[in-house]
């Protein structure tokens, strides 16, 4: 095409190809995406442990900090997983990128909520989802789910937030490990507490007493800590939005037990009712 157009002294598209026949493929942009699948293939186990320890480092900032000089950071890491994991092509290795992904973009949509960046929030809760869903992981997305209908109350939509709630109970039905199924009824708890109901509040409190394991942590589920004050704070937060005087008993307990490093949490404890229902599930 290139001697035509020499040769008639016009373009090759007067000459009748195509735009793109007329151009050839921008090399830099196939050397870039040569590096994407290049650096997608690496996401092995050991890679995969990285990203989660960086999760799990901006997990603890958030604890101590707040979200307001994290969000870009996390946001800058569940974009880098989302490359790995689109361009990745190994079965065994998009399933773990899906996971960790999940866990950070799940993280990422906190601290969204916590600046009021609802959309964004939702944005990255659909992250999480769909990344769970690539996990396989039940638990990863009952997780994204519940959580997901936080942003829901803090629109003023609770009856929507408890549809969200149960759809996630449902997905997550007689699978979940003990820790989980303790946040899933505490969960209930709080939006049934927004919405008034008090016997269907306390039901979901005792349920999420009744699950709670002896040991309250789990490595599995690093983004789930309801060891210690951490439940009682949470049922504090839910009997102080129905005005129960018990709330009292539960907040002050849990403020005079609270562990260093969950500065978010500790400052939950003193908030306004509406305020503190939310802030009590963020650990």
């Amino acid at each position: 095409m290139t001697l035509f157009c020499d040769v008639y002294e016009s373009t090759a598209v007067a000459l009748g190809a195509f735009p793109d026949d007329a151009k050839g493929p921008d090399e830099d942009e196939v050397a870039e995406f040569k590096r994407e699948l290049l650096a997608a293939r690496s996401a092995d186990i050991s890679l995969v442990k990285l990203l989660e320890s960086q999760t799990e480092n901006l997990r603890q900032l958030d604890r101590r900090l707040g979200a307001s000089a994290l969000l870009p950071q996390i946001q800058g890491h569940v974009a880098q997983m989302e490359g790995l994991l689109r361009n990745g092509v190994v079965a065994g290795a998009r399933q773990l990128t899906a996971a960790a992904l999940s866990d950070a973009a799940a993280l990422a949509g906190w601290q969204a909520l916590d600046l009021g960046r609802y959309r964004d929030a939702w944005n990255l809760h659909e992250i999480a989802k769909n990344a769970a869903r690539e996990a396989g992981s039940s638990v990863l997305l009952t997780h994204a789910t519940a959580q997901q209908a936080c942003i829901l109350l803090d629109l003023n939509q609770p009856v929507e937030a408890l549809q969200l709630v149960q759809q996630a109970q449902e997905l997550g039905k007689n699978r979940l490990p003990a820790l989980m199924a303790t946040w899933i009824s505490a969960s209930e708890a709080e939006v049934q507490a927004v919405l008034g109901n008090d016997k269907e509040c306390r039901r979901a409190l005792q349920r999420a007493d009744e699950s709670l394991p002896s040991d309250a942590t789990n490595p599995e589920m690093p983004f789930l800590f309801l060891a210690g004050p951490h439940l009682v704070r949470w049922r504090g937060a839910c009997l102080a939005q129905l005005g129960a005087l018990e709330a009292v008993e539960d907040l002050s307990r849990a403020l005079g037990s609270m562990e260093p490093g969950f500065t978010r949490a500790e400052a939950g404890t003193t908030l306004r009712p509406g305020e503190r229902a939310r802030e009590a599930r963020r650990s």
